[in-house]
């Protein structure tokens, strides 16, 4: 929704908008210009305005009761961003059940750092650029397109990324991976005749999609993109692609983790279907030190290393514990803070085989975004079932402060912390490190 004001404000439209509490996110758009009030109330709504609303906004939420009886035009936010996508540049898309705000970011980072001046909306700050948005008048457009709640299907692009496709949001997609596969195939049906997908051949899902105009990028041989001779080193990774069986360059990243190796080259893949110049932004892919809260690095506390990320499926998850368990002699904290209570209902025994390897895990509450209470799903049941395992498992109730808290204490030299979810865990570093600087100075 930030990303969405600040491209409405770059163009010179007058935005109003309201949150529940106050953020950077508030606060980047005000400094562009916005009105934002925080706290929901009826009398936010002006009486000459268009509504954006996301799917976290109830009908019965003031802002949109009180905009029905001023009988004003209400739209998902899907719907301005398929707006946006119709404003004449190339459109690139990235998607998929996991990767897409790294796919859509690490586009959006390269073709700016090249000089392309792309224009571009994802789902995350690109620390570099510091903004999830920027409207430009370079040819292309590149944005993340959210498939969470069936409102892909909206999206045309030119190109469209498909990083892989698991069973998640089941919620909405009530049959599972079969839904979720007829929303797809509607989603591709729509594209233009000369338009491109490009899929994840080492996701059996991903094949199983109708559309006869796919092309592929994977590790395994008869991926039309393929990686090959990949190298891990300590700062960084390297790897060779290949397109149809013929090299096409190296490519050098930091990011860690063989997901990001498929990131990496469905980005270039896409920027190589798209006719842009690989030579131009192949330097700028090893600069690119990742999204915010996709495994970054908060600080350190006591010798502890503190990293937080996203993480919010058990596939995402077993991801970034990957990129912490690549250091070596470090034992791994993970703290999982659920993300809905259905999520977390649906995926319980995925989460359980989610944490393997790791030291210990600190389970906290669900946060429930905008979802109610289900009895029996909760952060200390899932701890218990977790330990039941025979992981080392404690929950630890309450707001990230008391988390935190009660954390401290325990971190020690050679400690990895890596706070998970999708909520209010991203407070978590926060804490931790306001709390050792009010530690030392008292003991200063």
């Amino acid at each position: 929704m930030s990303g969405l004001a600040k491209y409405l404000l770059e163009n010179g439209c007058e935005v109003a908008g309201s949150d529940v509490c106050d953020s950077k996110y508030v606060q980047k758009v005000k400094e562009l210009g916005a009105t934002v009030h925080i706290g929901h109330r009826a009398d936010n709504v002006p009486k000459d305005c268009v509504v954006i609303a996301s799917t976290a906004i109830r009908q019965d939420n003031p802002e949109i009761v009180r905009a029905k009886e001023l009988g004003l035009p209400i739209y998902h936010r899907s719907d301005l961003l398929a707006e946006i996508s119709r404003g004449g540049k190339f459109f690139l898309g990235y998607s998929g059940t996991h990767g897409k705000t790294t796919t859509s970011g690490l586009s959006s980072y390269v073709m700016e750092k090249a000089g392309l001046k792309p224009s571009y909306v994802v789902g995350g700050i690109i620390p570099e650029l510091d903004t999830n948005a920027h409207c430009q008048d370079g040819k292309f457009f590149a944005a993340e397109l959210d498939e969470s709640d069936g409102t892909i299907v909206k999206y045309v692009p030119n190109i469209v990324v498909i990083n892989n496709l698991e069973a998640d949001h089941l919620d909405f997609y009530k049959n599972g991976l079969e839904s979720i596969l007829e929303t797809f195939d509607k989603f591709i049906s729509k594209m233009p005749e000369n338009g491109i997908v490009l899929a994840n051949y080492d996701c059996k899902a991903c094949l199983e999609l109708k559309s006869h105009k796919i092309i592929t990028f994977g590790l395994t041989d008869g991926a039309d993109y393929q990686a090959k001779n990949i190298v891990n080193c300590a700062h960084y990774t390297t790897f060779d692609i290949y397109f149809k069986g013929e090299f096409l360059t190296d490519l050098k990243i930091i990011l860690r983790g063989v997901h990001n190796v498929y990131n990496s080259m469905a980005v270039l893949a896409s920027l190589h279907q798209a006719g842009v110049d690989i030579n131009l932004v192949k330097p700028h892919f090893a600069t690119f030190s990742g999204m915010g809260r996709r495994f970054q690095k908060v600080g350190e506390v006591r010798g502890t290393l503190i990293y937080d990320d996203y993480a919010h499926h058990p596939t995402e998850i077993k991801a970034a514990l990957s990129s912490a368990l690549s250091f070596k002699d470090k034992n791994v904290i993970a703290v999982f803070q659920p993300h809905r209570y259905s999520r977390l209902k649906n995926l319980w025994n995925e989460f359980l085989n989610a944490f393997d390897g790791v030291s210990k895990v600190i389970v906290t509450d669900v946060f429930a975004a905008s979802e109610d209470v289900i009895d029996g799903i909760n952060g200390e049941a899932f701890a218990k079932d977790l330990a039941s395992k025979g992981v080392n498992c404690e929950y630890i109730g309450g707001d990230m402060k008391t988390v935190a808290d009660k954390l401290y204490s325990t971190l020690a030299e050679n400690d990895v912390l890596v706070g998970l979810g999708a909520g209010t865990i991203n407070q978590l570093g926060k804490e931790l490190l306001k709390l050792d600087k009010e530690l030392i100075n008292v003991a200063n």
